[in-house]
């Protein structure tokens, strides 16, 4: 799969702009702020709903501007498709597939689909398990998008759980009555209905990535390793005290009905077993939004015993992990690397370009071509004062 034209309206720092794309490798060499990362960002949000670099949809929006637009001609085999995105701040943002009528912006999940290394990567190992819940929901999104509906459904439960706790705890600390809370066992019910099945997909998943992640390890730091990756569920922990970890599909082939089932029925348990912690904090303790993927390098977890070049690795080892695991499956992703090769060593410059240079599609910013390497040959682009000009 490769994008072979990317158009953008009021998307950062672009009031318009048309680029034309090919296979192979594509190098956005300019200076810092003059726009290079904007265009691979607006390739990974096509491919994500969301961006590398902010929390939110407002920073993408043109100054002075309602709305911004991001549109691409996206290539896969004998088949090629128009993917639109609307992005509008505060109100829901729009979709288009071949200038068809609207669809919602998450049937478009699918259609692009990117690996983007970038400097925030170095949070995957180093940061808080947000970070790393993000990136294992990312990649189940691409492998199997009807996931982006699940996760949109469990956090619309947890909004309502919470709220009901919430409000139980206000009424306990100000001296009232305790409220009826014959709603929580329904509540309880949806999210670990939901909840399941969002585990179910991170077990298939880390599961699968482990292996490809130790290899990937291996190539970028030779002699360094192994590495593991090890998934922390809360309600494993709540139901089992002082099990510090645990795979949830252990027990179960990944997957199937049955692990949904069992872990189903591991969530209504750990639920039930801190609910009086809850209803005293307001909040729900335990669930995927409380779990951690644990990073392991030999026998020591990776935060707050790798070195920083062992971090690196790490982080890169995780996602030559998920491009190798989406290109097996059968659509291989756009691989963006932004600004990577100026925080790197010369080795490890190297040793990446090698592992993604064959890729369909390699999208790479530099601030100075000489930070890319030689193997990267392929076309380049000059980006500066909000042009893009081929070279």
């Amino acid at each position: 799969m490769h994008v072979t034209h990317l158009s953008l309206a009021d998307f950062r720092s672009y009031a318009r702009i048309e680029v034309a794309l090919g296979p192979g490798v594509s190098v956005f060499v300019g200076a810092n702020g003059q726009g290079k990362t904007n265009l691979v960002e607006a390739v990974g949000y096509l491919a994500t709903l969301g961006s590398h670099r902010v929390s939110s949809d407002a920073p993408l929006v043109r100054a002075g501007a309602e709305r911004a637009v991001v549109r691409a001609a996206v290539t896969q085999g004998e088949r090629s498709q128009l993917v639109e995105i609307e992005l509008n701040p505060g109100r829901a943002n729009r979709a288009r597939v071949n200038r068809s009528s609207q669809v919602r912006p998450r049937d478009v999940l699918g259609i692009v689909r990117t690996v983007l290394f970038a400097p925030e990567d170095l949070a995957l190992v180093k940061g808080d398990p947000g970070e790393r819940r993000r990136f294992l929901d990312e990649l189940v999104t691409a492998r199997v998008p009807r996931m982006a509906g699940v996760r949109s459904d469990y956090d619309r439960v947890l909004r309502q759980r919470n709220t009901l706790l919430k409000s139980a705890a206000m009424a306990r600390r100000h001296g009232g009555r305790g409220m009826d809370l014959s709603t929580l066992d329904v509540w309880d019910q949806h999210l670990a209905r939901v909840g399941a099945e969002v585990l179910a997909q991170r077990a298939d998943l880390v599961s699968a990535l482990g292996p490809l992640a130790d290899k990937a390890y291996g190539d970028v730091a030779p002699g360094g390793g192994p590495v593991g990756l090890e998934y922390r569920s809360s309600a494993a922990a709540a139901v089992e005290p002082g099990a510090a970890a645990a795979d949830p599909g252990a027990a179960a082939p990944a997957g199937t009905a049955g692990l949904r089932e069992q872990l189903y029925e591991q969530l209504i348990a750990a639920l039930a077993s801190v609910r009086a912690q809850e209803i005293e904090r307001g909040v729900t303790l335990v669930g995927p939004h409380r779990d951690d993927l644990v990073l392991k390098l030999g026998e020591l977890p990776a935060k707050g015993y790798a070195s920083h070049g062992e971090s690196w690795s790490f982080a890169l080892a995780l996602r030559l992990a998920s491009y190798e695991l989406l290109r097996a499956e059968g659509n291989e992703p756009v691989l963006v690397l932004d600004d990577v090769f100026a925080e790197l060593d010369v080795r490890r410059r190297e040793r990446l370009a090698e592992l993604v240079a064959p890729g369909e599609q390699v999208l790479v910013t530099a601030a100075v071509d000489d930070d890319v390497p030689g193997v990267l040959a392929g076309t380049r682009f000059s980006v500066a004062d909000g042009a893009v000009e081929r070279l």
